[in-house]
């Protein structure tokens, strides 16, 4: 996906896209091809890849939540910062905080927030199942792209999710995935919506999964989850 055709598809998700904007995406890929050298960030280092399969589709969550109207969103795993760093740069009004458990991509992050000059957006080191235990029911939007089984992203992450506000897992293909009714009752969600779709010019599968928090949680799950990694979409 070059830039000409990344800023019509970005456009018909209805997000606006700036010079601006579009300088800072430009400046993320330089750093993410310069750190990528020394530390594993990404597998995906062409140009026109990046665009498509980590750019656009970092944008495709609008698909089924209007960003303009939310305030705070967290993102799960955040690995290279897909998408909470490219959210960031297409909607400066998201407080965002991005979690990881490597300490090296947390200092990639902070890289990127201050030379893109990024405001209101938060690199934190931790577990997720640490994290959760300390900042109940914060976010108005938690998200994940490709980290784990969505039954195993709610157990981590549902505590951090306000009542009444939404978690929502970005994946590939949810054909292998373990059924998650069982997690949905237990931490007292409800299945929205499952939406799914094709990435523009390569036609590969991208599911949304959007959960609403109905109550409160009731208490944590005693589990820990040790080897959380993101996975290729």
């Amino acid at each position: 996906m070059n830039q000409s055709r990344f800023i019509i598809e970005v456009e018909k998700l209805g997000i606006e896209v700036t010079d601006e904007k579009l300088q800072k995406l430009e400046r993320y890929y330089e750093l993410l091809i310069e750190y990528n050298k020394v530390m594993n960030l990404t597998g995906i280092t062409q140009k026109e890849d990046v665009y498509l399969k980590h750019f656009y589709d970092s944008l495709t969550l609008v698909k089924v939540i209007d960003l303009n109207n939310v305030d705070s969103l967290c993102d799960l795993g955040s690995g290279a910062g897909f998408p909470g760093i490219v959210l960031k740069i297409f909607y400066p009004n998201l407080k965002i905080t991005l979690i990881d458990s490597l300490n090296k991509r947390i200092n990639f992050l902070n890289i990127v927030i201050n030379e893109l000059d990024l405001k209101d957006i938060t690199a934190i080191h931790t577990r997720i199942e640490d994290y959760t235990k300390i900042n109940k029911e914060k976010y108005d939007v938690v998200t994940a792209r490709a980290v784990a089984q969505t039954n195993i992203l709610l157990e981590l992450g549902i505590n951090l999710v306000k009542v009444g506000s939404y978690f929502i897992a970005m994946k590939g293909n949810i054909e292998q995935e373990n059924n998650f009714d069982n997690a949905l009752e237990k931490l007292n969600c409800r299945l929205e919506n499952i939406l799914r779709f094709k990435l523009p010019i390569e036609d590969s599968n991208r599911c949304l999964i959007k959960i609403i928090k109905e109550k409160p949680t009731s208490k944590l799950f005693p589990r820990k989850y040790n080897d959380i990694k993101k996975k290729p979409l």
